[in-house]
């Protein structure tokens, strides 16, 4: 199962749908605080319309906390800094997806500890950067294609 990480999301509709996206892949959501809102947050609770109950959520105080609880583990930050496309790089089933707050992305130093861990999403050089849940799902799902969508419906009914 894939591991999505927000630190310091901002925005509730955007982790809302995050949530939606955990629910439909069977990702854990893993919350980095602090958080930019509440999670009793009306627009949080309507972005993940009901799907809160398929979510395995996370939540920590800080990336301090988040690091001591998930020793080891297989981490990529997203970045529009790194020099590695997200689809050039090999993910197994228990990667970490490292996601940083909408305003200002990851922190510069957890960055420069990470360098070689850091991929991007290709994008024009005249965008600054994409939607944080559309982020999300275009690299959840290319990391569910390499892992040959195990555990997901694949294919539909026969009939529309």
């Amino acid at each position: 199962m894939l591991n999505i990480v927000l630190v310091e999301p901002e925005i509730p509709q955007n982790t809302g749908n995050i949530a939606r996206t955990c629910a439909a892949t069977n990702s854990v959501l893993h919350l980095v605080g602090p958080l930019g809102f509440s999670l009793e947050d009306k627009y949080l609770k309507r972005a993940g319309l009901d799907y809160w109950h398929l979510v395995d959520i996370r939540y920590y105080e800080n990336y301090a906390e988040f690091e001591e609880k998930n020793p080891g583990a297989d981490k990529y930050f997203l970045t529009t800094k790194a020099k590695k496309c997200y689809a050039d790089v090999t993910y197994g089933p228990n990667s970490y997806l490292v996601f940083g707050k909408e305003t200002a992305g990851l922190p510069t130093k957890l960055l420069q500890a990470n360098w070689e861990r850091c991929v991007r999403i290709p994008m024009s050089d005249e965008a600054r950067s994409l939607n944080l849940s559309n982020s999300v799902a275009i690299v959840v799902y290319e990391a569910l294609r390499q892992l040959k969508f195990e555990g997901l419906k694949v294919i539909g009914p026969s009939k529309a």
